[in-house]
Protein backbone atom coordinates (compact mmCIF):
# COMPACT_ATOMS: atom_id res chain seq x y z
CA UNK A 1 0.00 0.00 0.00
CA UNK A 2 1.24 3.50 -1.01
CA UNK A 3 1.93 5.70 2.02
CA UNK A 4 -0.05 8.71 2.56
CA UNK A 5 1.19 11.81 1.85
CA UNK A 6 -0.41 15.19 3.36
CA UNK A 7 -1.00 16.24 -0.23
CA UNK A 8 -3.34 13.30 -0.56
CA UNK A 9 -5.48 14.46 2.33
CA UNK A 10 -5.10 18.24 1.33
CA UNK A 11 -6.73 16.73 -2.03
CA UNK A 12 -9.27 14.80 -0.36
CA UNK A 13 -10.18 17.55 1.80
CA UNK A 14 -10.06 19.80 -1.01
CA UNK A 15 -12.45 17.31 -2.20
CA UNK A 16 -14.78 17.46 0.27
CA UNK A 17 -14.67 21.34 1.32
CA UNK A 18 -14.07 22.88 -2.37
CA UNK A 19 -11.68 26.37 -1.58
CA UNK A 20 -13.99 27.54 -4.23
CA UNK A 21 -16.93 27.61 -1.69
CA UNK A 22 -14.94 30.19 0.75
CA UNK A 23 -15.07 33.47 1.16
CA UNK A 24 -12.95 36.13 -1.28
CA UNK A 25 -11.18 37.23 2.30
CA UNK A 26 -10.50 33.84 3.85
CA UNK A 27 -7.50 32.17 3.47
CA UNK A 28 -8.38 28.44 3.54
CA UNK A 29 -5.44 25.32 2.65
CA UNK A 30 -2.36 24.25 3.75
CA UNK A 31 -0.26 27.51 5.64
CA UNK A 32 2.38 25.39 6.95
CA UNK A 33 4.30 21.99 6.08
CA UNK A 34 5.32 19.91 3.41
CA UNK A 35 2.86 18.35 0.68
CA UNK A 36 5.31 15.36 0.23
CA UNK A 37 5.72 14.29 4.11
CA UNK A 38 3.84 10.93 5.32
CA UNK A 39 1.31 11.26 7.43
CA UNK A 40 -0.42 8.70 9.77
CA UNK A 41 -2.04 10.88 12.12
CA UNK A 42 -4.02 13.44 11.30
CA UNK A 43 -5.88 15.66 14.47
CA UNK A 44 -8.46 18.15 13.94
CA UNK A 45 -9.18 21.64 16.08
CA UNK A 46 -11.25 24.77 15.84
CA UNK A 47 -8.35 26.95 16.49
CA UNK A 48 -4.66 27.02 15.57
CA UNK A 49 -2.92 28.03 18.76
CA UNK A 50 -0.36 27.10 21.43
CA UNK A 51 -2.21 24.49 22.91
CA UNK A 52 -3.68 22.46 20.03
CA UNK A 53 -0.07 23.28 18.13
CA UNK A 54 1.14 20.98 21.76
CA UNK A 55 -1.32 18.88 21.67
CA UNK A 56 -0.75 17.54 17.69
CA UNK A 57 2.97 17.32 19.26
CA UNK A 58 1.95 15.35 21.83
CA UNK A 59 -0.18 13.16 19.91
CA UNK A 60 2.21 12.39 17.13
CA UNK A 61 0.24 14.04 14.79
CA UNK A 62 2.05 14.95 11.38
CA UNK A 63 -0.98 16.67 10.33
CA UNK A 64 -3.75 19.41 11.88
CA UNK A 65 -6.67 20.51 10.51
CA UNK A 66 -7.85 23.15 12.15
CA UNK A 67 -11.31 25.20 11.54
CA UNK A 68 -9.63 29.02 11.45
CA UNK A 69 -6.72 29.85 9.21
CA UNK A 70 -3.73 30.67 11.37
CA UNK A 71 -3.24 34.16 9.24
CA UNK A 72 -6.15 35.52 8.16
CA UNK A 73 -4.48 38.68 7.09
CA UNK A 74 -0.88 39.11 5.58
CA UNK A 75 2.48 38.73 7.61
CA UNK A 76 5.98 40.25 7.01
CA UNK A 77 7.61 37.90 9.93
CA UNK A 78 7.82 34.54 11.62
CA UNK A 79 9.65 35.09 14.81
CA UNK A 80 9.30 33.80 18.39
CA UNK A 81 8.36 37.13 19.22
CA UNK A 82 4.51 36.78 18.73
CA UNK A 83 2.36 33.67 19.21
CA UNK A 84 1.38 32.63 15.76
CA UNK A 85 5.13 33.05 15.37
CA UNK A 86 5.83 30.38 18.47
CA UNK A 87 3.53 28.15 17.13
CA UNK A 88 4.51 27.85 13.24
CA UNK A 89 8.05 27.45 14.39
CA UNK A 90 6.99 24.59 16.51
CA UNK A 91 4.85 23.35 13.75
CA UNK A 92 8.06 23.62 11.43
CA UNK A 93 9.87 22.59 13.98
CA UNK A 94 8.39 19.02 15.02
CA UNK A 95 7.45 18.58 11.15
CA UNK A 96 3.55 19.26 11.67
CA UNK A 97 1.91 20.03 8.77
CA UNK A 98 -1.71 22.88 9.42
CA UNK A 99 -4.35 22.79 6.86
CA UNK A 100 -7.72 25.00 7.03
CA UNK A 101 -11.03 24.46 5.99
CA UNK A 102 -13.31 27.60 7.13
CA UNK A 103 -16.06 29.12 5.21
CA UNK A 104 -16.27 26.44 2.46
CA UNK A 105 -16.48 23.93 5.46
CA UNK A 106 -19.16 25.93 6.94
CA UNK A 107 -20.85 26.16 3.14
CA UNK A 108 -20.54 22.21 3.10
CA UNK A 109 -20.79 20.94 6.49
CA UNK A 110 -21.33 23.17 9.55
CA UNK A 111 -24.92 23.40 9.84
CA UNK A 112 -25.60 19.74 9.37
CA UNK A 113 -22.97 19.19 11.96
CA UNK A 114 -25.03 21.35 14.35
CA UNK A 115 -28.88 20.42 12.95
CA UNK A 116 -27.92 16.99 13.37
CA UNK A 117 -27.27 17.09 17.04
CA UNK A 118 -30.57 19.23 17.30
CA UNK A 119 -32.98 17.22 15.43
CA UNK A 120 -33.36 20.20 12.99
CA UNK A 121 -34.30 18.92 9.18
CA UNK A 122 -32.61 21.49 7.21
CA UNK A 123 -34.89 22.90 4.16
CA UNK A 124 -32.45 25.75 3.05
CA UNK A 125 -29.06 28.14 3.82
CA UNK A 126 -30.02 31.27 6.60
CA UNK A 127 -27.64 33.41 3.62
CA UNK A 128 -28.57 32.39 0.59
CA UNK A 129 -26.36 34.26 -1.74
CA UNK A 130 -22.87 32.59 0.94
CA UNK A 131 -24.77 29.35 1.47
CA UNK A 132 -24.18 29.76 4.94
CA UNK A 133 -26.08 28.93 8.25
CA UNK A 134 -29.16 26.94 7.65
CA UNK A 135 -33.02 26.94 8.31
CA UNK A 136 -35.37 24.13 9.25
CA UNK A 137 -37.90 22.63 11.84
CA UNK A 138 -37.43 20.49 14.66
CA UNK A 139 -39.37 16.90 14.49
CA UNK A 140 -41.29 18.09 17.73
CA UNK A 141 -42.07 21.53 18.73
CA UNK A 142 -40.53 22.77 22.62
CA UNK A 143 -40.70 25.75 24.87
CA UNK A 144 -37.57 28.02 24.06
CA UNK A 145 -36.24 26.79 27.56
CA UNK A 146 -36.46 23.08 26.84
CA UNK A 147 -34.71 24.19 23.37
CA UNK A 148 -31.42 26.31 25.12
CA UNK A 149 -31.18 23.21 27.74
CA UNK A 150 -30.87 20.90 24.66
CA UNK A 151 -28.73 22.77 22.77
CA UNK A 152 -26.48 23.41 26.36
CA UNK A 153 -26.53 19.04 26.31
CA UNK A 154 -25.54 18.70 23.00
CA UNK A 155 -22.88 21.20 22.83
CA UNK A 156 -19.57 20.54 24.37
CA UNK A 157 -19.01 22.39 27.54
CA UNK A 158 -17.51 25.49 28.49
CA UNK A 159 -17.33 28.24 31.56
CA UNK A 160 -19.32 30.74 29.83
CA UNK A 161 -22.27 28.16 28.62
CA UNK A 162 -25.37 29.19 26.66
CA UNK A 163 -26.92 32.31 27.29
CA UNK A 164 -30.86 32.70 25.81
CA UNK A 165 -33.67 35.62 25.41
CA UNK A 166 -37.08 35.18 24.95
CA UNK A 167 -40.12 34.14 26.92
CA UNK A 168 -38.48 30.23 28.26
CA UNK A 169 -42.33 29.47 27.86
CA UNK A 170 -42.45 30.06 24.13
CA UNK A 171 -43.11 27.54 21.65
CA UNK A 172 -40.17 26.86 19.16
CA UNK A 173 -40.57 24.72 16.27
CA UNK A 174 -38.67 26.85 13.37
CA UNK A 175 -35.01 27.51 13.56
CA UNK A 176 -32.57 29.62 12.12
CA UNK A 177 -28.98 28.30 12.66
CA UNK A 178 -25.30 29.68 12.04
CA UNK A 179 -22.51 28.24 13.80
CA UNK A 180 -20.05 30.53 14.91
CA UNK A 181 -20.46 34.50 14.70
CA UNK A 182 -24.10 34.96 13.26
CA UNK A 183 -25.29 38.27 14.33
CA UNK A 184 -25.21 39.40 10.47
CA UNK A 185 -28.00 37.38 9.40
CA UNK A 186 -30.46 38.25 12.71
CA UNK A 187 -32.83 40.41 9.89
CA UNK A 188 -32.51 36.75 7.77
CA UNK A 189 -33.32 34.84 10.53
CA UNK A 190 -36.63 36.81 11.22
CA UNK A 191 -37.43 37.09 7.22
CA UNK A 192 -37.01 32.81 7.32
CA UNK A 193 -40.01 33.07 9.82
CA UNK A 194 -37.64 31.51 12.84
CA UNK A 195 -39.24 30.80 16.13
CA UNK A 196 -35.47 30.71 17.20
CA UNK A 197 -31.95 31.73 16.43
CA UNK A 198 -29.13 29.38 17.26
CA UNK A 199 -25.71 31.32 16.82
CA UNK A 200 -22.90 32.63 18.77
CA UNK A 201 -20.73 35.94 19.56
CA UNK A 202 -24.36 37.96 19.84
CA UNK A 203 -23.22 41.77 20.56
CA UNK A 204 -25.49 43.77 22.65
CA UNK A 205 -26.83 46.46 20.06
CA UNK A 206 -27.59 43.85 17.44
CA UNK A 207 -29.42 41.72 19.56
CA UNK A 208 -31.47 44.42 21.52
CA UNK A 209 -32.38 46.09 18.79
CA UNK A 210 -33.44 42.61 17.01
CA UNK A 211 -35.62 41.79 20.08
CA UNK A 212 -36.87 45.28 20.51
CA UNK A 213 -38.28 45.03 17.33
CA UNK A 214 -40.30 41.91 17.67
CA UNK A 215 -37.30 39.40 16.40
CA UNK A 216 -37.55 35.81 16.78
CA UNK A 217 -36.27 34.45 20.14
CA UNK A 218 -32.59 33.80 20.50
CA UNK A 219 -29.79 31.41 22.12
CA UNK A 220 -26.04 32.60 21.94
CA UNK A 221 -23.11 29.91 22.50
CA UNK A 222 -19.44 30.33 22.11
CA UNK A 223 -17.79 30.44 19.32
CA UNK A 224 -15.93 27.52 19.84
CA UNK A 225 -18.96 24.98 21.32
CA UNK A 226 -21.10 25.95 18.19
CA UNK A 227 -18.38 25.30 15.86
CA UNK A 228 -16.77 21.89 17.69
CA UNK A 229 -19.30 19.82 16.60
CA UNK A 230 -18.29 20.31 12.76
CA UNK A 231 -14.81 18.51 13.77
CA UNK A 232 -15.86 15.12 13.87
CA UNK A 233 -18.29 15.73 10.79
CA UNK A 234 -15.24 16.50 8.87
CA UNK A 235 -13.04 13.82 9.75
CA UNK A 236 -16.15 10.93 9.30
CA UNK A 237 -16.13 12.29 5.56
CA UNK A 238 -12.31 12.16 5.38
CA UNK A 239 -12.48 8.73 7.00
CA UNK A 240 -15.48 7.52 4.41
CA UNK A 241 -13.55 9.15 1.51
CA UNK A 242 -10.39 7.57 2.00
CA UNK A 243 -11.23 4.27 3.06
CA UNK A 244 -8.87 1.75 4.36
CA UNK A 245 -5.99 4.74 3.75
CA UNK A 246 -7.76 6.30 6.25
CA UNK A 247 -4.90 7.36 9.07
CA UNK A 248 -5.30 7.64 12.86
CA UNK A 249 -7.64 10.46 13.61
CA UNK A 250 -8.33 12.63 16.41
CA UNK A 251 -10.82 15.25 17.45
CA UNK A 252 -9.34 17.96 19.76
CA UNK A 253 -11.72 18.10 22.88
CA UNK A 254 -9.65 21.84 23.97
CA UNK A 255 -11.98 25.03 24.28
CA UNK A 256 -10.17 27.78 22.94
CA UNK A 257 -12.53 30.10 23.72
CA UNK A 258 -10.81 32.88 25.48
CA UNK A 259 -13.30 33.07 28.14
CA UNK A 260 -12.58 30.65 31.18
CA UNK A 261 -13.85 32.37 34.28
CA UNK A 262 -17.20 32.99 34.93
CA UNK A 263 -18.48 35.15 37.52
CA UNK A 264 -22.09 34.54 38.89
CA UNK A 265 -23.76 37.35 40.26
Amino acid sequence: MAVLQVGDVIAAMDGLFPPSAAQSWDRVGLSVGDVDAAVTRVGFAVDPCEATVAEAIERGAQLLVTHHPLYLRGTHAVTSATGKGRWTMALVREGVSLFSAHTNADVAASTSALAGLLGVRVERPLDGETGIGGVGELEEAMTLAAFAAKVGEVLPKVPAGILAAGDPEREVRRVALCSGAGDSLLEEANAAGADVYLTADLRHHPATDHLWNSGCALVCATHWASEWPLLGEMARRLAELLGPSTPEIYVSKIPTDPWNIVVRQ
